[in-house]
Formats: C-alpha cells, structure tokens, sequence
C-alpha cells in the first residue's frame, strides 16, 4: 500500500472494540450453528446432542472442527471478515499495513484465540484495555480489528510497528 492509501485508510478507520466484536462473534456463531447443527443432527441423530464424547467421528471432526476452521480463516484472507464482521462493518487487517491478513496471520490469530480464551477469556477482554484494541491472538498474528471512523473512538495508526 502506497504511503497517500495509507494516510486515507488512517483517515477513513478507527481501532474496533470490545463489544462490538463480541457482537460479530455472536453473528458468526449462531451462524456456524446453524450450518454445522443440521448436518450433525442427519449423520447422528439425537445421539449426538446427548453424547458426552468430544469427538464422535470423521463426520464429526470434519464437520465441527475442519468446517469451521477452514471457513473462518478463509473468510479473513479473502473478505478481511467473518460474515458476522462484515455485518458490523468490521475488517481484520495487517497492523502495519492495513492489508488483508495473509494465511499464515490467519492461522496463528485463529490458533490465538486458544491462547486467548485459557486463562479466563483474559486475552479477549484484553482488547477492552488495549490501545489498538488488540486481543492476544491479534498480537501474536499482527492484526487489527478496524471500522468506519464514524463509529468508534479510537484512532488507527498503520506507521506504527
């Protein structure tokens, strides 16, 4: 990105928050749920709501597990957004570049949230303190969260490392 796209995209977004994201995981959920339910329910049956097991099968494992790792990592490198992103008008980009976020950064945001969510959601609420409202798994893959300025508070500055 040229340094004049730089200073508009300074220009144009502001650092995403704490509950806004936390609405766009909500979206994402709910939505994850409602593909993968489905599919779950016609290979299992009820037997699967009522299995105490982590992992019932391939099916299983693709579906609950591959599915949705797969789809949410695609989502960020090639729309910037998870659907419930785009819905909150929230993209995930480079930190230092404002560009759409590369697979490997994909990968080890999504493999942060595990590193995130352990010790009590901390590395999630983090982002409520954060000055680039950055989770754990953001730092580890160099990531921002941004929106349209109008809507949120913070200012978003891609010059910094």
């Amino acid at each position: 990105m040229g340094s004049m796209e730089m200073e508009n995209l300074h220009d144009s977004y502001k650092y995403s928050g704490f509950w806004i994201r936390m609405v766009a995981t909500l979206i994402d959920s709910v939505l994850m749920m409602l593909i993968t339910m489905p599919l779950l329910y016609s290979i299992y049956g009820t037997s699967y709501f009522d299995s105490a097991g982590a992992f019932l099968g391939v099916p299983d494992l693709l579906i609950s597990y591959v599915f949705p790792i797969s789809v949410t990592i695609l989502f960020w490198v090639y729309k910037s957004a998870t659907p419930g992103k785009m819905a909150m008008k929230l993209k995930v980009v480079d930190a230092k570049t404002g560009n759409p976020p590369s697979i490997q950064q994909s990968i080890i945001r999504y493999v942060g949230y595990f590193v995130a969510f352990i010790p009590l959601f901390l590395g999630v609420i983090w982002i409520a303190w954060d000055r680039k409202k950055q989770g754990w798994h953001d730092k580890m893959a160099g990531t921002v969260v941004i929106r349209a300025q109008n809507n949120v508070v913070e200012d978003v500055d891609f010059s910094e490392a």
